[in-house]
């Protein structure tokens, strides 16, 4: 297990980045149930008092992950966004920008699927919701945005057409992660996500690169 960095003496908010970065790499690799405080402070390089001092437990520094990794997510697919021409282009890129698979935040992201099998915990449960919720929002915002422009048709609501993106997602990243051969393409080269996205936006649809 890859053991952060000592830094010394940090400002209070480096010092709590540093603990989210150093617990994503345990979470995703023991699990919630199975990391210790002992173990998240080791691979901080601190002491296990210094995480009291931001966090009331292990907990609350879930959920605070779970809370940040859908900020982050957000913020990474409003930069891929930033150069897109039309609502068709931008649709075409949230297609593909699965963040269980992307490079940046796969590891980051087995946090969630980690939140998923602890969801009898009620705190964590519903961080979980509020994480789910505002992606959901942020595609329905844009499906809107296409249909408003003519490059959608209208015969699906924003809502349940993000809905649809949500579910291929998550059913995408989970056997991405299973690492099982071939799956999510044909024998022509066509992925599963061309299937939603020539369904959205006919020949306006092209498949990100990357």
């Amino acid at each position: 297990m890859a053991k952060a960095p000592s830094s010394g003496r940090l400002p209070a908010a480096k010092r709590k980045a540093q603990l989210l970065h150093a617990a994503a790499l345990v979470f995703a690799q023991r699990g919630y149930s199975g990391t210790t405080t002992a173990e998240l402070a080791k691979a901080a390089g601190i002491t296990e008092p210094i995480i009291y001092r931001h966090f009331s437990g292990k907990r609350e520094l879930f959920i605070a992950l779970v809370e940040q990794t859908g900020q982050d997510t957000i913020r990474e697919w409003e930069e891929q966004l930033r150069t897109a021409k039309d609502p068709a282009e931008r649709l075409s890129r949230l297609v593909t920008a699965n963040p269980m698979v992307s490079n940046r935040e796969s590891v980051v992201y087995r946090v969630i699927v980690q939140a998923m099998m602890e969801i009898d915990d009620q705190d964590i449960r519903a961080a979980l919701h509020n994480h789910v919720a505002k992606l959901h929002q942020f595609l329905q915002a844009e499906v809107a945005r296409a249909q408003d422009g003519g490059q959608v048709s209208k015969r699906f609501s924003p809502e349940i057409t993000a809905w649809a993106l949500i579910e291929l997602a998550i059913g995408y990243g989970v056997l991405s992660a299973t690492r099982f051969p071939g799956h999510g393409l044909d024998k022509t080269g066509k992925h599963v996500s061309d299937v939603i996205g020539q369904l959205m936006l006919g020949e306006r649809y092209k498949r990100a690169e990357g």
